[in-house]
C-alpha cells in the first residue's frame, strides 16, 4: 500500500516488520532498534512520519538522534491538524478543570501539560498564578515553542482565564548538545516571581532561577496527606528544598519542624516560606547540612521523618549505585523515627521502578533493625497523569511506613 498523500512534504522513518505493535498500542516512543530505514538527511527536531513495513502511515512525531528516535505527538494515518497544539492544550486544560485545579479558589499553581501523559512528549507546562512556564525536554518541542506560546494565549483567552506571561525554561532540560544554544526567557509578556497558593498555603516560586520550573507540584497530595498526621508531632523534612512539607506540617499544628537541606539557598527559601505563612523560629528550625551525614550523626528522634531526595539515578547504568544510596539513606532515616512514628519516603528516579524501590526499603528495614508497616503507597498528583500505554511515565514512588 502506498504512503498516504499527507506525507508528501514530510520525511519518514520506516519500522521493521512486526515492530509496529508498540505504536498501534499508542506507546509514544519509537526506539532506534525498531527502525529499518530513515530518510536522509534527518535533522533533530523535525517532524517525521512513522511508517510500517507496508508503507502505511501510523503516526507523526519529532525526530531526535539517540535511543528514543521519535517522540510521537499524533497517532493516525493522516497528518496532524494545523491547530494540533491548541487541541492538545485544550484537552489538557479540560482535565485540570475536571480535577478542580484550574480556577480553584485556594490553589493557583498546577501542571497544565505533563509530557506523554497529555500526548505531548517532551513538553512540560506549569502554571503559577497568571504565568505559564514551558520546559522542553526534547529539541522537537523546543523548536515548536513559539507556536505553543501562541496556542497558550489563544486557549487562555477562549477560556476566560487571565494570562500575563509565558516563560521558557528549557536550557537545563534539553539534551546537552542543544542546551548551550538555548536561552531561557519570556516568550510573551513579562512577570516577576511571586508567592502562589497551594491548598491555602503560600509559597515563593522563582521560575527564573529555581529548580525545575520553580516548585515541585507533583507532591501536592502527599503534602496534604502529611498534614493529616502532623498535629502535635515533631517533624524532620529532609531534602526540604522550598519547605513544602514543612509549611504543611506547621500549618497543621506540628509542635516542631526541622527543615534540612545541603543547599543554603534551599534552606533560606524554606525559612522564607515558613515566615510567609506566619511561622518563625519558635517552631521551625533550619539545618543546612548533608542529609545522610545529619541522619547518621544525630541521636534525636522525630514523630515523622520525610525523605524526598533528588533523583539518585537518571540512567540504567547508575541504577545499582542509586539503590545502594536509597538503602543507606532510608536505613538511617528509620533510626531517627520514634517507635510508632511515620516515615514518608520517596524516589523520583525513573529507572528505579516501584518494585525495586519497595525491595530497597525492605533491605533498609533489615539493615536498620526496625520493623515497619506500609500505610500508604504514594505517587505524583493527578495533574501529572500517566499514559496507560506508557507506564514509564509513573516516575514518583513513595511509601508511608509506620516504624515500630
Amino acid at each position: 500500500m502506498p504512503i498516504v498523500l499527507s506525507l508528501r512534504n514530510m520525511k519518514t522513518v520506516v519500522l521493521k516488520a512486526k515492530k509496529e505493535d508498540a505504536v498501534l498500542r499508542q506507546h509514544p516512543w519509537v526506539f532506534s532498534g525498531a527502525l529499518a530505514h530513515e530518510d536522509s538527511p534527518l535533522t533533530d527536531g523535525e517532524r517525521v512520519g512513522v511508517v510500517n513495513a507496508r508503507g502505511q502511515l501510523l503516526a507523526t512525531g519529532h525526530y531526535q538522534s539517540g535511543s528514543i528516535r521519535v517522540r510521537i505527538f499524533h497517532f493516525g494515518p493522516e497528518a496532524p491538524p494545523e491547530d494540533i497544539w491548541l487541541q492538545k492544550l485544550a484537552a489538557a486544560l479540560q482535565l485540570r478543570q475536571t480535577l478542580a485545579l484550574a480556577g480553584a479558589p485556594d490553589t493557583n499553581a498546577w501542571r497544565l501539560v505533563h509530557g506523554e501523559g497529555d500526548g505531548l512528549p517532551g513538553l512540560i507546562i506549569d502554571v503559577y498564578h497568571h504565568t505559564a512556564v514551558i520546559q522542553c525536554h526534547s529539541i522537537g518541542m523546543h523548536l515548536e515553542r513559539h507556536a505553543l506560546a501562541m496556542a497558550l494565549q489563544q486557549l487562555f483567552t477562549q477560556s476566560g482565564m487571565p494570562l500575563q506571561a509565558i516563560y521558557d525554561k528549557s536550557r537545563e532540560t534539553l539534551p546537552a548538545r542543544y542546551a548551550e544554544q538555548a536561552t531561557d526567557g519570556y516568550l510573551w509578556g513579562q512577570a516577576h516571581p511571586l508567592p502562589v497558593t497551594e491548598n491555602g498555603h503560600l509559597f515563593e516560586v522563582d521560575w527564573e532561577g529555581g529548580q525545575k520550573t520553580g516548585f515541585f507540584l507533583d507532591q501536592r497530595e502527599n503534602r496534604q496527606l502529611l498534614a493529616r498526621y502532623a498535629a502535635g508531632k515533631t517533624v524532620l523534612n529532609a531534602f526540604c528544598y522550598t519547605g513544602g512539607f514543612s509549611v504543611y506540617a506547621l500549618k497543621a499544628g506540628a509542635s516542631k519542624v526541622d527543615s534540612l537541606d545541603a543547599s543554603a539557598k534551599a534552606t533560606a527559601l524554606a525559612e522564607k516560606n515558613a515566615a510567609l505563612n506566619g511561622f518563625g523560629t519558635d517552631r521551625h528550625a533550619i539545618i543546612t547540612q548533608d542529609a545522610l551525614s545529619f541522619l547518621r550523626q544525630q541521636d534525636s528522634t522525630y514523630d515523622i521523618v520525610v525523605v524526598d531526595p533528588p533523583a539518585f539515578a537518571k540512567s540504567l547504568d547508575k541504577r545499582h549505585n542509586a539503590v545502594q544510596g536509597y538503602k543507606r539513606l532510608n536505613a538511617s532515616a528509620m533510626q531517627r523515627v520514634k517507635p510508632g512514628g511515620l516515615l514518608f519516603t520517596f524516589s523520583c528516579s525513573q529507572v528505579v521502578d516501584k518494585a525495586l524501590f519497595y525491595n530497597t526499603l525492605v533491605a533498609a528495614g533489615l539493615e536498620s533493625g526496625r520493623n515497619a508497616r506500609v500505610l500508604h503507597h504514594l505517587s505524583q498528583g493527578p495533574d501529572h497523569p500517566v499514559s496507560l500505554f506508557q507506564p514509564e511515565g509513573d516516575y514518583l514512588k513513595g511509601l508511608v511506613l509506620q516504624i515500630v
